[in-house]
């Protein structure tokens, strides 16, 4: 079992693998994000699937993406020699291609090759055989269903006991290039491409597209990397953005808290649409708007809080017996039961991710601002009510803060855009509306004798979402009270340096066994929320170390073991990134001075460009 650490990760826009340290893609959905696995290795064994290319007498293997891409280069330093794997999925020509090329480049190296398909997450033989293409390339074939996969290249493995492998030698300066493509079981043979042009010109376009908005703050490799991650999240097709290319990797090593994050919570795809919005990434907010408007389109009350990333609704949970799991982590579970939730945090985000794109100079349609003042006309109805809350609590609903606090959001951003954009608009309900949750925030959250918020209106605890209230502007940043929960919240929930849990699971019905590590993304909201409320150095401690808890590749998972210095949860994950890359722009306008909620300039959103600042 490779730690979740090991793990880097390639894309193509419309999906992605994970291959580890040592070269085995032991994750792999095809054709898309949430499609099933053809290599399932990460949640069991070699025999659910892995794609193997190695050294395997390695004493020391290095890697890194060249340059603002993800094309990974990984060298291998054996005994006798040293080489060199490149690997990638290309982008820009309309195949689901895998390609990788190892070359040696120093003595001689033994490379293993080992190619073993199971669709249908790991459980599923094809049918292999071997077949040539019109264009008289040998390719080997697994079919099983409406699935194909193709292995093709310089030097082809054999069949040995339900799998095919190969060993061989290279010499300095040879090489052998091998690739992998999905279609239809029902489509001829496409032609073999070339790959060495195809890896360069991914790396062109990955680093085009990093440069299209340059940043040059501070933590620049740790922001730039994440927005990356941000972008490969995104589906280049329909625009929606997955929370994560994983199922199942556990929040607790053992435990029943895995959860399918490949799918799209319009919570966090709005809060990755601000981030990207902040550095000048204007295309994929019109993208993503218009997934919006095709995903939620229909009666207001059939809002759900995910979906997949076609808009489809279709996400029944349901448990995958045949797989052991991650560490014996069980159940591995597709679909996610959190997708019939009501959570009345969501549309805050949403609405806060739409004012800041009218703010960056995308224009509201007809259709995108009738979507939101139904959407708002239909939460003054029911903010009242308990809800799963931000974490998707499997417990009894509640009155939780940072819902009534967002509520508050989705209002102050829809009387804003009346009062500033002359949008038209209920405006007084919605003032009305606005002024209330805020009055009954202040009774019933506000907990004078500890003096803070609780993270519900029945607690006495607080919880780290309730860092966002700054964020989202419900309190100025000088307000003592803020200060003081953020002080609360780190003597409950920090358990190292920085590191802060999302809540107490033993003072939280969330409806799970078991407990968890530290939430990343909550704390770089620590991080932004000290930079908002003045403690600049205190959020340059938090960010020094909480940035170098990625690892080698610049990869944040979910949460972070500080007991067993190990990633934990989905990789890579959303929200850990675009929570990253928005504290640091907090930090990096408090640290001159600036409002960390200044409104964004459509000429030039990046406060920090031309201002270099290393660390």
């Amino acid at each position: 079992m490779e730690p979740i650490a090991d793990y880097a990760v390639l894309g193509d826009g419309r999906t992605a693998a994970l291959v580890s340290l040592h070269g085995s893609v032991d994750w792999m959905c095809l054709p898309g994000f949430d499609s099933a696995a053809c290599f399932a290795a990460l949640l069991g064994t070699a025999d659910n699937g892995r794609w193997v290319l190695t050294v395997p007498d390695a004493t020391d293997v290095t890697r890194t993406y060249d340059g603002d891409s993800f094309v990974l280069e990984t060298r291998y330093v054996s005994p006798t020699g040293e080489a060199l794997v490149r690997e990638t999925m290309p982008l820009g020509d309309g195949r689901a291609d895998l390609v990788r090329r190892i070359e040696c480049t120093r003595g001689h190296v033994d490379v293993e090759h080992e190619w073993v398909v199971r669709f249908g997450y790991g459980a599923i033989e094809p049918w292999v055989n071997h077949v040539v293409g019109a264009d008289g390339e040998e390719a080997i074939r697994a079919i099983a269903g409406p699935d194909a996969l193709l292995l093709r290249g310089d030097r082809l493995p054999q069949a040995s006991d339900h799998r095919h492998r190969d060993e061989f030698r290279l010499d300095e300066g040879e090489a052998v290039e091998l690739a992998v493509t999905w279609t239809p079981s029902w489509v001829e043979v496409p032609e073999r491409l070339t790959i060495t042009d195809r890896i360069d010109a991914t790396r062109i376009a990955w680093g085009l597209w990093a440069r299209s908005s340059p940043y040059e703050g501070s933590y620049r490799e740790a922001v730039v990397r994440s927005l990356l991650v941000l972008r490969l999240l995104t589906d280049i097709e329909t625009g929606g953005i997955v929370a994560a290319v994983t199922t199942s990797l556990p929040e607790d090593f053992g435990g029943e808290r895995n959860w399918d994050y490949r799918y799209c919570w319009l919570r966090d795809a709005a809060m990755t649409l601000e981030a990207l919005l902040e550095h000048g990434f204007r295309d994929e907010a019109t993208q993503w708007r218009d997934w919006l408007l095709r995903a939620v389109a229909g009666d207001p009350a059939d809002l759900r809080i995910m979906y997949r990333v076609d808009g489809g609704r279709d996400l029944d949970e349901r448990e995958l017996d045949h797989l052991p799991g991650y560490a014996g982590s069980r159940p591995v579970r597709i679909g996610n039961a959190a997708a019939g939730q009501v959570q009345h945090d969501v549309l805050g985000e949403v609405m806060c991710a739409l004012a800041m794109a009218r703010e960056g100079g995308l224009e509201e349609t007809a259709d995108s601002w009738s979507l939101q003042r139904h959407l708002v006309e239909d939460l003054v109805d029911h903010w009242r009510e308990p809800d799963r809350g931000i974490w998707e609590v499997r417990g009894e609903p509640q009155h939780f803060t940072h819902s009534k606090v967002m509520a508050w959001a989705a209002f102050d951003r829809a009387v804003r855009a009346v009062e500033r954009y002359g949008l038209d608009g209920p405006v007084d309900r919605w003032r009305e509306a606005r002024d209330a949750v805020r009055a009954d925030v202040m009774e019933h959250a506000w907990d004078d004798e500890r003096q803070t918020f609780v993270q519900s209106y029945s607690a006495r605890h607080t919880d780290a979402a309730l860092l966002q209230m700054v964020q989202v502007g419900f309190l100025p940043g000088d307000d003592p009270r803020l200060a003081s929960t953020i002080a609360v919240i780190r003597d409950e929930l920090e358990i190292a340096p920085g590191l802060l849990r999302r809540y107490r699971t033993e003072r939280t019905d969330d409806g799970v066994s078991g407990d968890e590590h530290g939430f990343l993304a909550c704390s770089f909201w620590l991080a932004d929320a000290l930079a908002r409320t003045g403690d600049v150095d205190g959020a340059t401690a938090v960010l020094d170390e909480l940035v170098g808890l990625a690892n080698d590749v610049g990869l944040l998972s979910e949460q972070y073991d500080p007991v067993g210095r190990r990633m934990a949860g989905n990789l890579p994950q959303a929200l850990s990134h675009l929570a990253l890359v928005r504290a640091v722009r907090s930090h990096d306008l408090a640290s001159r001075g600036r409002p960390c909620d200044e409104r964004l300039d459509p000429d030039d959103p990046d406060p920090a460009r031309g201002q270099k600042e290393d660390r």
